[in-house]
């Protein structure tokens, strides 16, 4: 098994968590987040994981509020997806918290 996890600093006060692990080259878990610091913390925008047993991503708003989305496919095309997501649209993204709407 095999086991990769960094954070990538994106520039004004956000972040993208990442972690997954493989066996064989197969991903078996994942999370790529995007996090901002906000209040004195770092804050989750948008996650996507594999928890649960299945791909999908969650959007938070400013008072901690979540929506679910259930991604049709693999994990490793759900962990793609979630690394170029959030890399093109963090800045959007951020905005869209900071101005209290959902991501």
């Amino acid at each position: 098994m095999a086991h990769v996890e960094y954070l990538l600093s994106l520039g004004n006060r956000a972040r993208k968590r990442h972690s997954h692990e493989t066996v064989g080259g197969t991903v078996i878990a994942f999370v790529a987040q995007l996090e901002v610091f906000i209040d004195g913390r770092w804050s989750p925008v948008v996650r996507y994981d594999s928890a649960h047993g299945y791909s999908h991503v969650d959007r938070f708003n400013r008072s901690g509020g979540s929506r679910k989305e259930r991604l049709s496919c693999s994990f490793a095309e759900a962990l793609t997806t979630a690394d170029e997501d959030i890399l093109e649209n963090w800045e959007a993204y951020r905005n869209r918290l900071l101005e209290g709407v959902w991501p």
